[in-house]
């Protein structure tokens, strides 16, 4: 499937396209102006030379350069200025003199407004280059996505397009080949290369009923994968969307950048009339007093100003799309370098989400091998997540066969093997059965005060041992929390879990505060009472956080989490992983950094520059090229940022 031409590369090609053509028209009139000088006579007689540069010039100013002279003009009857409105005042004024030096009343800038608007046209050129190599990394996800899919039809194997794939389809991927779509794995095994997609560089194992994304790599073993979505629905779409919209976004600074400059150009309007009254008076030279307000015009115009934020946004997002951390909303950007408390959900969050065998405790001579072979036979039959867990742990190649299987529902559940009946629960369980518990009990006790399920197993009213299960913690929770704490975050965790179990979970990772037994509801309550103290990012994954993800000052959703909780966070984690977090605090303020950085510079050059202009020392050309030289620093500048680590 063929990638339609994106907004960016439309810019690009356009003012390409004006360029070229502006270029083609005012080196001939460069050469008419400045032949004297150069070869030591004129091409073109002075008598008519204005005639050949008003003509020349007509198509750069009214063709080529007509919608910044629409734009610019448009000010003047809205009331809405825009650093357009510097350069079609100017431009114009300064192609009109074209007609005024035949009556003598001023030299002939008609040529110079030509120079002017190509400079200012080279510079538009080279800002869409450097804004479509901002967001070039969100473009490469589309441009790596698969063109075609291998799928099954009927038991034939047949290569279609992309765009033919149909949910319920199921595609055969061989190793080394781009997944086509997102789906579900129904056969065989593999290793996937996601990191283009969650910025983790180590490969993802797959298996049947493993989730997989498209455009990701299969790297290894065949897979045969159910198409679950397609075109705009994919997981890849959903990423590109969510970026384009954070880039076309507006940091609150920005909209501060922007009253200033519907304030700045008026107010530069009337100190060019003023400088151009006072050099007219002062001077008596109509022509120059003509060719300074040009220049003030010219130099003032606030291009720099107006490019400082949206295009260190748009380097910043697109860095963050690399690694995995989609920056949905601009002004997060502004708002995450206040923030002092960062609050987690427990359950998917800083956990795994899922139930695991974390120990398993053996009482009588038969090992844990022959105690977790009985368990896992008996939990095959179950579909609650704990009996899950024990299967996947003991990951067995035969189970042995159960009679007399039962469900005992908030207990656990019995069955008989080899003639000897197991009860496998807790120990509401033990006591209905009369097992005592005795030998294990310090045990269990000592599972449970960390926060662990205890499932006893005991064959024929004998207690073998017991398993405790737990919601792992992930792998990289506990080194993400603590880069947050010595960084001089407070951490706190919000839970519906109970008391002793979340703060078994919180001393394992280092949490500095745990609010337990909250209601989902009531989650959004909570936030709200933290930001009484200070700014608040919620870090969550599930429906019930969404509340607390938009009543935050940041919300950090977990790419892994529902589409709720995604649409609801300000910043998505593609890859579920907390370090994510460390991470977007950080490139928020080396983003947020380059944006300051770039409003300086760009206040800076026109403090410097404007009393030049205004004491005649700059000519309108170079007054020109310096103001495109000044938005050509602001681009290079955010690009710096792509050199930062987060």
């Amino acid at each position: 499937m063929e990638v339609e031409e994106s907004i960016e590369e439309r810019e690009i090609r356009s003012w390409k396209r004006k360029l070229v053509w502006a270029w083609a028209l005012t080196v001939p009139i460069m050469i008419i102006m400045y032949s004297g000088m150069v070869f030591g006579f004129h091409i073109v007689s002075m008598e008519v030379m204005p005639i050949f540069l008003l003509i020349l010039g007509f198509p750069v100013i009214f063709v080529i350069g007509f919608d910044t002279i629409k734009m610019g003009m448009r000010g003047f009857y809205t009331f809405y200025f825009s650093m357009d409105s510097l350069i079609a005042l100017g431009t114009v004024i300064a192609y009109l003199t074209g007609f005024f030096s035949y009556f003598g009343l001023a030299q002939d800038y008609s040529g110079v407004s030509s120079m002017i608007m190509t400079i200012f046209i080279t510079g538009k050129y080279i800002e869409a280059k450097a804004k479509g190599r901002a967001s070039s990394e969100i473009r490469k996800l589309l441009e790596l996505g698969a063109k075609k899919a291998l799928v099954l039809r009927g038991k034939k194997e047949v290569e279609i397009d992309i765009s033919e794939v149909k949910i319920g389809d199921v595609m055969i991927v061989k190793p080394g080949e781009k997944i086509p779509t997102d789906g579900i794995v129904v056969k065989g095994e593999s290793s996937i290369d996601e990191s283009m997609v969650t910025g983790e560089s180590i490969p993802s194992d797959k298996s049947v009923k493993s989730m997989v994304i498209g455009a990701t790599l299969n790297q290894d073993g065949v897979l045969y994968i159910k198409a679950t979505k397609v075109g705009s629905d994919t997981f890849l779409a959903h990423i590109i969307e969510l970026v384009e919209e954070a880039q076309g976004s507006k940091v609150p600074i920005q909209a501060f950048a922007d009253k200033i400059t519907n304030v700045f150009v008026p107010v530069i309007l009337f100190v060019a009339l003023i400088t151009f009254g006072n050099w007219w008076i002062f001077s008596g030279d109509l022509s120059r007093s003509i060719g300074v307000a040009i220049a003030v015009l010219v130099i003032a115009c606030p291009c720099s100003l107006g490019l400082a934020t949206p295009i260190a946004l748009m380097v910043g997002s697109g860095m963050g799309a690399k690694r995995g951390i989609l920056i949905r909303k601009g002004e997060a950007i502004q708002t995450m370098k206040e923030v002092k408390i960062v609050v987690f959900d427990k359950t998917g969050t800083i956990t795994k989400g899922k139930p695991e065998v974390v120990q398993v405790y053996s009482l009588t001579k038969i090992d844990k091998k022959k105690m977790l072979n009985k368990a896992a036979s008996l939990e095959k039959l179950s579909e609650h997540p704990i009996a899950k867990a024990i299967v996947d742990y003991a990951n067995l190649k035969k189970y042995k066969d159960v009679e007399k299987f039962k469900i005992l529902r908030g207990r656990g559940i019995e069955g008989i093997i080899d003639k000897k009946k197991y009860v496998i629960g807790n120990a509401l369980l033990m006591k209905e059965n009369k097992i005592s518990i005795d030998k294990i009990k310090k045990e269990i006790e000592k599972l449970e005060n960390d926060g662990k399920t205890t499932m006893i197993v005991a064959e024929n009213k004998k207690v073998l041992g017991v398993i405790g299960v737990a919601d792992a913690v992930k792998d990289d929770s506990r080194k993400a929390i603590r880069r947050l704490r010595n960084n001089g975050y407070k951490t706190v965790m919000i839970t519906g879990d109970n008391e002793r179990t979340a703060r078994a979970i919180a001393r394992e990772v280092g949490i500095d505060e745990v609010i337990a037994n909250v209601l989902p509801g009531d989650k959004a309550e909570k936030v709200r009472e933290l930001q009484k103290e200070e700014m608040v990012a919620f870090v969550g994954d599930g429906i019930n956080d969404a509340p607390a993800l938009k009543q935050s000052n940041v919300g950090i959703a977990m790419g892994t989490g529902t589409d709720i909780a995604i649409e609801a966070g300000d910043i998505v984690l593609a890859n579920g992983s907390l370090e994510g977090v460390v991470s977007s605090i950080n490139l928020s303020k080396a983003t947020f950094s380059k944006i300051k950085q770039n409003l300086f510079w760009a206040f800076a050059y026109n403090v410097i520059a404007i009393p030049l202009a205004i004491g005649g020392v700059l000519h309108p050309v170079i007054a020109e090229i310096a103001m495109a030289l000044s938005s050509i620093t602001v681009v290079s500048n955010a690009n710096l940022l792509r050199r930062r680590k987060i």
